[in-house]
């Protein structure tokens, strides 16, 4: 295992006032405090070359994580080990096995070219001069920037940007990324090319990727496994497949029509999704596509058809929604 978390807890003790003079008078001499939970005893672990996509909504706990498998936050409990290293420790070896890219921060000086920003980190780092040309290189290549590292990156668009902070993040060869939102903020087009190098780093250096992002293609894309938390508690650790089986074992069904249908002639196929002039989606139980999509083809002026999965951003809700009400019911 080349990441090991065993109940980790990372809990904030945070002032608490109501607003007011008179409140602010009053915790100059008492002062309230409550405690945040922001992760709350999760266990995992990550063999090495895994995509793993680290779920959750807003607040659930998946920086603080990553943080603290990169070093910058110290857990409240719980034991934490990356590639043999405590990341708290900050050893040297570690660093250099290790970066954490986050969409939101950025490395990049402001005014001067990308490249000057490689250099640093090549010293930083201490890369090898031979090594590092190489490495420069293959990363140009492979996000297609060509002269765009010598432009000042406040001359770069988000896009450029973005390539250029990973290119930065790669310079001295990491064999564990945590990603944390690497494609907020992008294009359709640029979204896909961003995956699309992500995947191929991983192939051909072998390094370990953990993925946090709102964007579920992102997710669906690079990440064969999940790992999803919610208010600082694990909800659920395994294959997205068998998210997807255990969550909403359903397929839909997209009809491409010849002719107007009206939702009396879907409905004892099953749940109608939506049925607009041209096209019509159902939902029905997985074991059940077969014999839908034969009574479909014998009764509707069907031109085409397509079977999917539902969409993982309902997959997700439902699944939040099911770790609130079992939250709800234990506190009860």
């Amino acid at each position: 295992m080349i990441i090991e978390v065993k109940a980790l807890k990372k809990h904030y003790r945070v002032h608490k006032r109501a607003p007011g003079l008179g409140a602010a008078i009053k915790s100059l001499f008492h002062r309230e405090h409550t405690t945040v939970k922001a992760v709350d005893g999760i266990s995992f672990s990550i063999n090495a070359g895994e995509r793993v996509g680290f779920l959750g909504p807003n607040g659930a706990g998946k920086t603080t994580t990553l943080k603290v498998l990169s070093g910058l936050l110290y857990p409240s409990e719980g034991e934490v080990r990356v590639d043999g290293h405590t990341p708290q420790r900050r050893e040297v070896a570690f660093l250099k096995k290790i970066m954490l890219v986050m969409g939101q921060k950025q490395q990049l000086l402001w005014d001067l070219p990308p490249a000057e920003t490689f250099d640093l980190n090549r010293a930083i780092y201490e890369v090898p001069h031979d090594e590092f040309k190489k490495r420069l290189a293959e990363l140009t290549e492979l996000l297609a920037v060509g002269d765009t590292i010598h432009k000042p990156t406040r001359q770069l668009s988000l896009g450029e940007r973005m390539k250029c902070e990973l290119m930065a993040a790669l310079v001295h060869g990491p064999k564990v990324l945590f990603l944390d939102e690497p494609t907020i903020g992008l294009d359709v087009s640029m979204q896909v090319a961003m995956r699309d190098f992500i995947r191929r780093y991983n192939s051909e250096a072998g390094a370990t990727l953990i993925l946090t992002s709102h964007y579920m293609d992102d997710v669906a894309a690079l990440c064969p496994r999940v790992i999803v938390i919610d208010k600082g508690a694990l909800s659920f650790d395994g294959q997205l497949d068998d998210l997807r089986t255990q969550v909403r074992p359903v397929k839909r069904v997209a009809f491409r029509l010849s002719a107007p249908v009206d939702d009396a002639a879907l409905a004892p196929m099953g749940k109608v999704v939506s049925n607009q002039p041209g096209e019509a989606v159902i939902e029905v139980a997985a074991d059940d596509v077969k014999d839908v999509v034969g009574r479909a083809l014998a009764s509707l002026p069907v031109k085409d058809l397509t079977v999917e999965n539902p969409p993982l951003e309902e997959v997700m809700s439902e699944l939040f929604a099911r770790s609130r009400a079992a939250r709800t019911s234990e506190a009860a």
